[in-house]
């Protein structure tokens, strides 16, 4: 994979072309959730071969302290602004002025720091797997914190938190950055400052998701919002939903 320099952190990405590149469309840039990466998130979902398939430039990359980017271990190092930087300058780096962001989980937290930040860089943006929960805030990292530090999943007792802990060993992740990253700061982005974002919005969540929060409840604060329910879908689930998908797609021609 291919990386660029963030600030002095080194970070992986891909950059895949449109099918079709004829095809007169912004390029969309995708941004996972914690624990995962480009590979888990994006493309054995599909969202990498579906997007691409429909005539757009595909840019992911790989969070710091995931997947094939640099490892670090100073919750300092982290945080969503700081991360939304590292996607402004991937942007820079390929000399991106615009795109369509989709984030997921941690992703969509991502992406609403750089829709704030930086709103002439995001054409519209995609909130998936995370609803009301992003100005309401998360709670327990703590416990999940502990359990990623833990000597085995063995000594992981509380049930949320040895989920987190299967999940950071599925994807071979780095745990003592995991526990970094979750440990840095994740305060709630306010009510105001999520009525303050001025791109369209889709807010998509599973309806059995309970780690985002509903999707109408954020996308009402947001006057450029729109909810999508995915139904029976829980956090998991929803990522490579096919109707997730269909509503992406549906989103992202309407809003060019």
């Amino acid at each position: 994979m291919p990386t660029f320099d963030s600030d002095g952190v080194e970070l992986a990405y891909i950059d895949e072309p449109a099918v079709e590149p004829a095809r007169d469309a912004l390029p969309v840039l995708l941004i996972h959730g914690f624990a995962s990466h480009i590979a888990m998130n994006w493309v054995s979902t599909g969202w990498v071969s579906t997007l691409t398939k429909a005539g757009y430039r595909v840019i992911a990359i790989d969070n710091r302290g995931h997947g094939n980017s640099a490892k670090l271990h100073d919750p300092a190092d982290y945080g969503g602004p700081i991360m939304a930087e590292d996607a402004r300058r991937l942007l820079d780096h390929l000399g991106i002025a615009q795109a369509h962001v989709i984030g997921y989980s941690m992703g969509a937290r991502i992406t609403a720091f750089l829709a704030l930040a930086h709103p002439e860089r995001v054409r519209s943006a995609v909130f998936g797997g995370l609803g009301f929960n992003m100005v309401r805030g998360m709670a327990g990292t703590g416990p999940i914190a502990h359990a990623l530090e833990a000597p085995s999943i063995d000594d992981v007792v509380n049930p949320t938190a040895r989920t987190f802990r299967a999940f950071a060993e599925q994807t071979k992740s780095d745990l003592k950055a995991l526990a970094a990253c979750i440990r840095s700061s994740r305060d709630p982005i306010s009510r105001d400052d999520v009525g303050r974002i001025s791109c369209p919005v889709l807010v998509a969540v599973g309806s059995d998701d309970v780690i985002a929060g509903p999707a109408d409840d954020l996308a009402a604060l947001i006057p450029t919002g729109t909810a999508l329910t995915l139904t029976n879908k829980d956090h998991m689930k929803a990522v490579g939903d096919a109707g997730f998908k269909e509503g992406v797609l549906e989103f992202l021609e309407k809003n060019g």
